[in-house]
């Protein structure tokens, strides 16, 4: 006959073996991230000489090849009354977003070289579904010009390479799908 001690230790182990069971099943049931369900982005914003240059408002997201908004990546801002001026993105996703983009806004960023990951994920941490996507760049400059860049892609899509031409506020834009 087991004493209250030794009861209530076996009854410890057993319920911390089941829960340790229930975190494995809980990791194992997560969807792996497949090779080629991420993209690197590599872009630049230009030194422009001009006399009343402003860092440009930058936007970077993926869309569906329907247009729809996925994921917003990085939002590049000074005050958020201006937001609007990033006119596509605006349209697309950021009028919907009240507090769902602080972790991809910062503040607006000066001229050099800038590397972004996007982890094939939407906006709810959901990996998405194999398909065609597209990858959107969106900069806009008080006293300047605005430049929107889109590229489309496909998931999975393992040593892809993309190319686009620089624009007036964007520099050329690398993407790559490892």
């Amino acid at each position: 006959m087991m004493n209250q001690g030794t009861l209530l230790r076996s009854l410890m182990r057993v319920s911390a073996g089941l829960a340790a069971g229930a975190c494995l099943l809980a990791v194992l049931a997560q969807p792996a991230q497949a090779q080629g369900d991420t993209l690197q982005i590599s872009f630049s914003l230009p030194e422009i000489k001009t006399g009343q240059y402003q860092r440009p408002y930058t936007a970077v997201w993926v869309e569906t090849s329907r247009g729809k908004a996925v994921k917003t990546l990085a939002v590049w801002h000074g005050d958020k009354k201006w937001l609007k001026d990033l006119r596509r993105w605006w349209r697309k996703t950021g009028r919907y977003q009240e507090g769902d983009i602080d972790g991809a806004t910062g503040a607006t960023r000066g001229p050099g070289d800038y590397q972004i990951v996007w982890d094939g994920t939407d906006s709810k941490g959901n990996s998405v579904v194999p398909g065609e996507y597209q990858l959107v760049l969106e900069a806009s400059r008080e006293h300047g010009s605005r430049s929107l860049m889109k590229q489309k892609f496909t998931l999975p899509d393992t040593d892809a390479h993309y190319r686009i031409k620089a624009g007036k506020e964007l520099g050329a834009v690398e993407i790559a799908q490892p």
